[in-house]
């Protein structure tokens, strides 16, 4: 299997997010008496207004199709992984499912268990979103998912946190978030929100350091040829290590979860008790669900990862991902009709809004209102590539042994020379 990197303009998209699915029984669409279809359908928006949207969208959708129902579930995204691969082992799959890029969607397609929906999506969604967000569902020339959302990661943070401290710009290099980090511990604040009981989290520091050391082309090709030996994998490790060094982290920050309740990172900056937090695009919905009385945080803020010297990465360059969905390769139709149905100009607004994030058409970008998406946006659009989530694009083996070696070092427990041996053995064993 191959996945293939599509250029839209200036920019490479290569990514998928971390998102989350849940078991429920009667997959593959079942036909009740009379021809009537039930779809199964699993998504991570556990609470708010995310699940409201996919719970209005079922609705809308059998109300045009009277004899179609969608059972729709949600669970943790922390538990997808696990419940996936279950069902791919066991074949009880669902019809519909929130999907990974690289080679983790290559892997369950590779296993026969993903719709090809090349020639079943429609011409009018193919020209709203243009060719670069399907290339993180694209293996061996082939489309297997619908994207939903664009998610580029940086950093956010408190307007209100940074004025208190003394920060006065956004960090352009990682001296100035060195010196910025110094002037929040000043002031009091913890710096940096940290959710590494979850690993991911924690990995993306390493993945952004990776970007910043390495080459654009060894970065884009690890889906296909992943390959560890050259020496700006250890310069990574080391810069991380260092950074790591000035205790940046908030207290507890390796039994701090990612995005569940408010002393999860999302939630140490929902509630001002971190200034800031490196993760994707859905962070401001996600920040908005733990704020006191769940509305946007109005204070914050985002910038790109800092550029750090001596590196051979293409400034500007950012790493992210493409939320999307695929379908069961036993689905029925009405699977790849829903898909077409939810990428309409109107649902995918409705999508931006309830999940106050970035629309994967350019029809709908126009919903976008969050003051910190717009620079987000701005950077995604001048950057000169966008990398997929290194853990996404090394597959489920290869991305574990990546997270859990990072936050093995950041607990003290490895070093930058074992964090490169982890991934470099476990991308070998495949």
């Amino acid at each position: 299997m191959k996945m293939r990197n599509a250029r839209g303009g200036a920019i490479v998209v290569a990514a998928l997010m971390a998102v989350g699915l849940t078991a429920c029984s009667g997959g593959s669409g079942d036909t009740a008496e009379g021809g009537d279809v039930t779809l199964t359908m699993w998504h991570n928006s556990t609470t708010g207004d995310g699940k409201q949207y996919w719970e209005d969208a079922a609705a809308a959708f059998s109300e045009e199709h009277s004899d179609v129902t969608i059972k729709v579930s949600s669970i943790q995204n922390e538990d997808m992984d696990g419940k996936l691969q279950t069902a791919v082992n066991s074949g009880d799959m669902p019809d519909i499912f929130m999907a990974r890029g690289g080679g983790k969607l290559a892997d369950i397609v590779e296993a026969g268990k993903v719709k090809d929906l090349t020639g079943l999506i429609n011409d009018d969604v193919k020209t709203a979103f243009g060719e670069a967000p399907f290339a993180a569902f694209t293996v061996d020339d082939k489309i297997y998912g619908m994207p939903s959302a664009v998610l580029p990661g940086g950093i956010f943070y408190s307007k209100d946190l940074f004025e208190q401290a003394g920060v006065t710009e956004e960090p352009k290099t990682l001296d100035d978030l060195e010196a910025a980090v110094d002037k929040l511990k000043s002031a009091g604040i913890q710096p940096i929100a940290l959710g590494a009981k979850d690993a991911w989290p924690a990995a993306h520091w390493y993945y952004f350091f990776a970007l910043r050391a390495c080459d654009q082309v060894i970065v884009s090709t690890l889906a296909t040829d992943p390959d560890f030996t050259d020496e700006c994998w250890l310069t990574a490790a080391e810069n991380l290590a260092d950074f790591a060094g000035i205790e940046p982290f908030n207290k507890g920050f390796l039994t701090t979860s990612a995005q569940e309740g408010a002393n999860s990172s999302a939630g140490l900056v929902a509630n001002h008790q971190a200034a800031m937090e490196l993760m994707g695009a859905w962070n401001v919905g996600v920040i908005a669900s733990l704020t006191p009385d769940e509305q946007p945080l109005p204070d914050l803020g985002w910038f790109p990862f800092p550029e750090v010297s001596g590196g051979d990465g293409e400034p500007g360059a950012m790493m992210g991902g493409v939320d999307g969905y695929s379908c069961s390769a036993d689905s029925p139709a009405a699977c790849e009709e829903f898909l077409n149905f939810v990428s309409s100009k109107e649902w995918q607004e409705k999508y931006a809004e309830a999940f106050q994030t970035i629309p994967a058409s350019q029809e709908a970008t126009g919903a976008v209102t969050d003051p910190s998406l717009i620079p987000l946006m701005e950077a995604y659009s001048n950057a000169p590539y966008v990398s997929l989530w290194l853990d996404t694009a090394l597959g489920q083996n290869v991305g574990n042994a990546l997270n859990v070696g990072v936050v093995e070092m950041l607990a003290g427990q490895g070093t930058p020379d074992k964090l490169v041996e982890t991934i470099t053995t476990a991308s070998a064993r495949g």
